[in-house]
């Protein structure tokens, strides 16, 4: 395909959690793939600095992975997506057309792109109207033709286009190779009512027959085909494909990897402004190119220091995160550190935190409220899947690559990675409170382990038994929620844009306990940093908010088929009193896909009161 200038736009945050690599992105009158990153020029990236995400990034893919990057972009755009041609235009995240068959509106003619019965239009000076058309159809004038609506995944993480041919011959070996029609016979658009026709044989099959359990018998094995990355995998595919629609919400899930930028306990402010200003460092390799940044004009923060003291500043730093043993720390670990306990010397332009006092109400569970007034966040894509979503796993799991599709060939030099900026509510428990609810619910914890097992049995995900968050995590958790959804109403924050950072930690070993909250904006515009959020952390609304939260626990619309609910031991689901109606979250703002959640632990319902942790003793 060659299309001069830009077709389409999507935000840095969009190429990390819904159009990634591997990902299919529908435009006007095309569906396209985002290509792997070998694909990618990597001369319009941008580097991000984040050393801690960095090394969970190279513990997951290998050490040659040198850097976080942006999505390419020119340097005149603050963001884009673009199919190209030439090294003008040519800027931007590389796609092609997919599924490669199409289908004809007029006449239902479904052939490939390849085939040469389609022609590429393009209208000069507007690449949006971009189109395949039906030149030699006999029904209208050249129509235009639409992506073929049936594809083929694999758990593995493949994507094919359907096998039609094969289909509507039944898997009989035929020399037949006719042309094929897609009818559909009723109003409805169920795959009952549409139906594949050769034209040459008068072959027909409902396409009814692809779909459910019975369907899987009418498909062929996976070919293990990668079309982001232009390949077929090396070792044959054990997984059993089946039909999905085209935009089907479970053709892509993302993995990535998050963290908070956390500024290093340092008294020394020119140490403070070089982390603040990673970035611009990123290549520095002598004094020499300090000087040439100040010639620039890009050391306007560092006015008050000589060159000399800068990269002397810059060198010590180096050496001290080569020897730095915190890097290999859970994400979380630091997070906490600074979190619980506030140091106003670290605060600086990308972290400033505030403590404030507790709710007078809440005194005997709450610690300590601490309002993050700013907060950089940076993500990191490492790979994907299709058909189950990553959030099924425990984070740590990951790692283990076990149905995680690539986004590149060959092992990557560099991973797609955005970077916002937000602001936060900051809540920790008091421990004796959690460890004493903790210890008098066993036999519901347990309830829920057998559940957890159950339902990553009925998965065939292996060891069953890894992976459980434990009930402290529930609580958490729920907590999490019911205060999320208060504050939605009033922070003037869009759900979606809001996000919870769990910590969540039963004592073990050298590890202290963590249990707490962040409840943030990740916004990858000013609208995260407008304070709304940081608004009703002040005592007073935060009481507030937390009683009208555990007050809507109390009661669910629902009731009483929420309330009665509890984890099933056939492992059907994984969370007890919860629904849309009281606790479910948007997908972007939970860390367990809405699993792990039980208000029964927050306040007593009309079938439960036992569980409750918010109450006096």
């Amino acid at each position: 395909m060659t299309v001069k200038a830009r077709l389409g736009e999507l935000r840095p945050t969009q190429l990390l959690y819904t159009y990634g690599v591997g990902s299919v992105v529908d435009l006007p009158h095309l569906s396209v793939m985002v290509m792997g990153i070998e694909d990618w020029d990597a001369n319009y990236t941008r580097p991000i600095i984040e050393t801690r995400l960095l090394d969970q990034v190279q513990r997951r893919l290998g050490p040659q992975v040198q850097s976080l990057r942006t999505p390419p972009m020119r340097d005149d755009e603050a963001e884009g997506f673009f199919m190209a041609q030439d090294d003008h235009d040519a800027v931007g995240v590389p796609v092609a057309p997919f599924p490669r068959w199409l289908r004809c509106p007029a006449c239902g003619l479904l052939a490939p792109i390849g085939s040469g019965l389609f022609r590429l239009r393009t209208v000069p000076n507007r690449p949006d109207l971009a189109k395949y058309v039906h030149s030699g159809c006999n029904r209208r004038r050249e129509p235009t033709v639409l992506p073929a609506r049936f594809l083929l995944a694999c758990e593995s993480g493949h994507l094919d286009d359907f096998p039609w041919h094969w289909f509507v011959h039944k898997g009989q070996p035929s020399e037949c190779r006719g042309h094929l029609e897609l009818r559909e016979l009723g109003v409805s658009g169920e795959a009952a009512d549409v139906e594949v026709r050769c034209r040459n044989c008068d072959a027909n099959r409902r396409m009814a027959d692809a779909f459910g359990r019975e369907g899987l018998a009418n498909l062929p094995g996976c070919r293990g085909r990668r079309p982001q990355l232009r390949d077929f995998e090396d070792e044959a595919c054990s997984a059993q494909p089946r039909t999905i629609l085209l935009g089907a919400s479970n053709s892509w899930f993302a993995v990535t990897l998050s963290t908070l930028f956390v500024p290093t306990a340092t008294k020394d402010e020119l140490a403070t402004l070089l982390q603040e200003h990673a970035t611009r460092f990123e290549g520095a390799e002598d004094l020499g190119t300090i000087r040439y940044l100040r010639k620039q004009g890009q050391l306007g923060a560092f006015a008050k220091y000589t060159d000399e003291q800068v990269w002397a500043a810059l060198e010590a730093q180096r050496a001290a995160a080569n020897d730095d043993d915190s890097a290999h720390e859970d994400l979380k670990e630091p997070e906490w550190r600074v979190l619980s306990r506030p140091d106003p010397a670290l605060n600086g332009a990308d972290f400033q935190l505030t403590e404030v006092a507790v709710p007078r109400r809440y005194a005997s569970f709450i610690e300590r409220v601490v309002l993050a007034e700013r907060l950089r966040e940076v993500t990191a894509l490492i790979g994907f899947t299709r058909i189950a979503s990553p959030r099924d796993l425990a984070e740590e799991e990951e790692a283990r690559g076990r149905v995680i599709a690539r986004i590149s060939r060959g092992d990557p030099a560099f991973v797609p990675a955005s970077e916002v900026r937000g602001e936060g509510v900051f809540i920790q428990f008091h421990e004796e409170r959690i460890a004493d609810w903790v210890a008098a619910r066993e036999a519901w914890e347990d309830r829920f382990r057998d559940a957890h097992v159950a339902w990553r049995r009925r998965r065939h995900i292996d060891p069953p038994d890894a992976g459980f968050p434990g009930i402290r995590f529930i609580l958490i958790h729920s907590f999490a929620h019911a205060l999320m959804r208060e504050l939605a109403l009033e922070c003037g924050y869009a759900a979606a844009s809001m996000r919870e950072r769990i910590y969540a930690r039963d004592p073990e070993g050298d590890k202290a306990a963590m249990a707490g909250v962040l409840i943030y904006t990740a916004a990858p515009d000013a609208e995260g940093t407008l304070g709304g959020l940081v608004r009703l952390g002040t005592p007073a609304e935060l009481e507030r908010h937390i009683r009208r939260a555990l007050e809507a626990m109390a009661l669910c619309s629902s009731d009483p088929l929420c309330a009665d609910h509890t984890p099933d031991a056939d492992g059907a689901t994984l969370h007890g009193a919860a629904c849309h109606a009281c606790l479910f979250a948007p997908e972007t703002s939970c860390e367990r896909g809405n699993k792990y959640l039980d208000r029964t632990t927050l306040a007593a319902t009309v079938c439960s009161g036992e569980h409750a942790f918010f109450k006096e003793k």
